[in-house]
């Protein structure tokens, strides 16, 4: 029992971490970014390459993987999003373009290391397990754990506690009225992506780390769950994003336990449908203007 909450929590932040990203970029400009999934195979070949072109150690790769994803998501809003903001141009004009940019960031990947999955060479990440009673605990998994609890800790903080924070929920609210009030709004937008992708790069740097495996369509599978969460929690809200995110982790995890493989995924996600019928908003559905 012990192993398999312990597997939940591991899938659950994992998603999690995916999902605020693809959130805040929702709760603070209201456009979905589909180039998200992207990111996150990009975190995975970014700290691929920095181990085994640069030669640098897992956790600094790791950590050079956050900042270059950090950096694309910038030029990610500079190049598809920032000229039909400009334009007001509709939300599905955004979304095609960041499709645009998915389609040629992954097709980019495979032609320098294929559309095989490939994994990182031996002994690069360290195996440590942890026995309790009879559960065996891979330590990478709970190092991941601990770490997504911390970074989830420390948005929470930025968005409530500091200037950007402010910035930021002010720009959700009404961006004419926040440039009006002297917010940089350039200045926000650009963090908002910077924070995103850095987390949903990390995320996927986590999760090749913990299963020793990549490959350029890694991030497709979680855009439909981070969607989902999003829903479940309430459009736009970060926290709601994180409690959907381990509700689906759990529901997974309980749907291999419990029933055949094949049932995975429509338990899971029939588990976050019940929860839309008992509260259709989402679990922290509320007001536009507060989403952030």
């Amino acid at each position: 029992m012990l192993e398999q909450l312990y597997n939940a929590l591991f899938v659950g932040s994992v998603y999690a971490l995916f999902a605020l990203g693809f959130a805040l970029v929702f709760s603070v400009l209201d456009i979905l970014n589909l180039a998200h999934p992207t990111t996150f195979m990009l975190g995975a070949f970014a700290a691929y390459f920095a181990m085994t072109a640069v030669g640098l150690p897992w956790y600094v790769a790791g950590v050079l993987a956050f900042f270059v994803c950090g950096a694309f998501g910038i030029a990610l809003d500079r190049i598809a999003f920032a000229p039909l903001r400009r334009r007001s141009a509709p939300g599905l004009s955004a979304m095609i373009s960041s499709l645009a940019v998915t389609l040629i960031v992954v097709r980019l990947i495979e032609l320098r290391y294929g559309g095989d999955f490939i994994t990182f060479p031996a002994g690069a990440v360290p195996s440590l397990v942890l026995r309790i009673g009879d559960a065996v605990l891979e330590g990478i998994r709970l190092g991941i754990v601990v770490l997504s609890i911390v970074l989830m800790l420390g948005l929470t903080y930025v968005v409530r506690r500091t200037q950007l924070g402010r910035d930021l929920r002010a720009l959700a609210e009404n961006p004419r009225a926040a440039r009006i009030l002297g917010v940089d709004v350039d200045r926000a937008i650009s963090a908002t992506f910077f924070v995103s992708s850095a987390l949903g790069g990390l995320a996927g740097v986590l999760l090749a780390f913990a299963y020793n495996t990549l490959d350029s369509r890694m991030g497709l599978p979680l855009e439909l769950r981070a969607f989902t969460v999003m829903v479940v929690g309430g459009m736009g809200s970060l926290p709601g994003a994180v409690i959907g995110a381990y509700i689906l982790g759990l529901g997974e995890v309980a749907s291999l336990v419990y029933l055949p493989t094949e049932l995975r995924d429509a338990f899971a996600f029939g588990l976050l449908f019940l929860v839309l019928i008992v509260r259709p908003t989402g679990l922290l559905g509320h007001r536009a203007a507060d989403r952030v």
